[in-house]
């Protein structure tokens, strides 16, 4: 399985960037989001950035991937999941609309 991992840009060079988790600085391909501004926070897997993200976004996944690994090491998983457990479960967008119109198997 592979974890998306928030980094946030530090600085770059064409199609590579240096971007920090946390204390940790890593250089990281651009390739697929194309030149980004220092400050821009991305979702990364396994070196690449995949995705922009706002800065609310790249910090829920921030705590969500602290928690898991709080409890991995026999802790708590705190607050890591505050923003889910908030609200109700939702259907993605085109479930609700096919829901809506009647649908209930293909």
């Amino acid at each position: 399985m592979c974890v998306g991992i928030p980094m946030q840009i530090l600085s770059r060079d064409g199609i590579a960037a240096t971007a920090r988790d946390g204390d940790s600085e890593r250089l990281i391909d651009l390739s697929l989001t194309g030149p980004l501004a220092p400050g821009t926070w991305v979702l990364t897997f396994l070196g690449a950035a995949r995705e922009v993200l706002p800065e609310d976004e790249a910090q829920k996944i921030r705590a969500a991937l602290d928690g898991l690994g709080a409890l991995m090491a026999g802790g708590e998983l705190g607050d890591a999941f505050a923003d889910l457990e908030s609200r109700g479960p939702t259907l993605p967008p085109h479930l609700a609309a096919a829901q809506a119109a009647g649908k209930t198997h293909a």
